[in-house]
């Protein structure tokens, strides 16, 4: 049996409403105690998605940027994730997430300079 296509977005129903989703991890620690938010994440996450709709890949069957709190990997902070593979990414500037956008969220290869080791965690 096939999956139904919606009449409305001629995708089938099955499929992924988002392609990929990554999350940028914007949380504060209160006392100055060190987090994303003190290492530029609100900047990173602003030019992933003003690059992300610039490139036209947001929306249904393209890639969704959100906000997350804590994800618990304040020591590579910041932090991104994609999925859904699961790729974890740290970065430093702004050159680092157009390498994301344009390698990972675009053509699906991940940014191996990036990666953050899988023994990083808070």
């Amino acid at each position: 049996m096939s999956p139904t296509t919606p009449a409305d977005t001629g995708t089938p129903a099955d499929a992924p409403y988002y392609a990929r989703h990554i999350f940028f991890c914007l949380n504060e620690r209160a006392g100055g105690e060190d987090s994303c938010a003190l290492h530029g994440a609100k900047d990173g996450f602003d030019r992933c998605k003003s690059r992300v709709k610039a490139a036209g890949l947001a929306g249904q069957g393209g890639v969704r940027v959100n906000k997350a709190g804590c994800l618990d990997r304040c020591a590579g902070g910041p932090v991104a994730v994609v999925y859904p593979e699961g790729t974890w990414y740290t970065f430093v500037d702004q050159d680092d997430i157009d390498e994301i956008v344009d390698s990972h969220l675009q053509r699906g290869q991940v940014v191996e300079r990036l990666v953050l080791p899988p023994d990083v965690g808070r």
